[in-house]
């Protein structure tokens, strides 16, 4: 018998992710916005401890990454273990629909309720930290912030599209590997590895930028414009779908939704 600190096994992972996708479905509207907007702030907070902490550091690129990487995970934490909705995790969902457990219109019932939120979330949450006199206090956060924004906007939309499917392989691995845990402390290291590898990489998540563009905008630290970000979030989107969705839920799905042989 398996013990309460032992890992579910990897076979035991699919059925795990398909009946929280299941259970999803069966959320009222007003629940999965609210806890998709709590999701949105979450990652929020991630983004600005990001921010906070990569500003001013003289580590050298690669260490100054992977400490960022570690504060970032903080979203992802929050979601997890405080209970939230994340369209990028939700992509998971795909493993029930292509089991037949959910039908299409529900799947994208809960991607459009859970996105919507997200974004709403987001921008709250960069509404307040804007206009909380955070970056006029720290010039030094103001222009780290505005040089991120700057970043992302300014990405091709290629390769915005590439690294989005990359992070989200990341995330989405994440989840399903904190699936395996059975405690609080192991779906936490379980998160923290994924996530900090794909921010140090400088993959793109489009709940991220959902915050870090428009608060750089809402501070007029940044010269993006609404045009680059929207072009931007939809890039980054398109990949983070095709990266959970297909290189990781379809891949795990085709893996354990077969017959074993005797």
């Amino acid at each position: 018998m398996q013990s309460d600190i032992d890992a579910y096994s990897p076979e035991n992972l699919m059925a795990r992710v398909e009946a929280a996708a299941v259970k999803k479905r069966q959320l009222s509207t007003l629940q999965l916005s609210v806890l998709a907007v709590l999701a949105g702030a979450f990652i929020g907070f991630g983004a600005l401890f990001f921010m906070v902490t990569v500003t001013g550091s003289t580590l050298g690129f690669g260490p100054t990454r992977l400490l960022g990487g570690v504060a970032f995970s903080l979203g992802l934490v929050l979601v997890v273990i405080a209970g939230a909705e994340l369209f990028t995790g939700d992509n998971l969902m795909v493993i029930a629909w292509a089991d037949r457990k959910l039908k299409l219109g529900e799947l994208l019932r809960v991607w459009g309720i859970v996105y919507f939120g997200n974004l709403v979330g987001s921008l709250g949450l960069a509404a307040l930290v804007a206009f909380s006199g955070l970056f006029a206090a720290n010039p030094d956060l103001a222009a780290q912030a505005g040089s991120i924004a700057d970043a992302k906007v300014d990405l091709d939309l290629d390769q915005a599209f590439v690294r989005g499917i990359l992070c989200n392989a990341l995330v989405c691995l994440a989840v399903w590997i904190a699936f395996a845990a059975r405690r609080v402390s192991g779906k936490i290291l379980a998160i923290i590895f994924p996530i900090t590898a794909f921010v140090a990489c400088g993959f793109e998540h489009c709940v991220a930028n959902m915050f870090m563009v428009p608060v750089a905008m809402m501070a007029d630290i940044s010269d993006a414009e609404v045009q680059q970000f929207a072009l931007n979030l939809l890039s980054v989107t398109a990949g983070n779908i095709i990266g959970g969705s297909a290189f990781v839920a379809i891949v795990y799905w085709l893996v354990y939704s077969q017959p074993r042989q005797s």
